[in-house]
């Protein structure tokens, strides 16, 4: 009996780990995304006062 809580301890470990990592990796993906969109955003602005130019 002894062994139930290093598996269940190490179970706990696992899980814990996994939801951290795609937590994490999330976050920095949905950072990424906002940063793609804003120089989108800046993008065609900046063409039309460069071709106004």
């Amino acid at each position: 009996m002894i062994w139930v809580p290093i598996l269940l301890g190490t179970f706990k470990i696992l899980v814990f780990g996994t939801g951290m990592f795609f937590a994490i990796k999330w976050h920095y993906d949905q950072g990424k995304k906002k940063k793609e969109a804003a120089q989108r955003w800046q993008a065609p602005a900046d063409a039309e006062t460069d071709a106004g130019e």
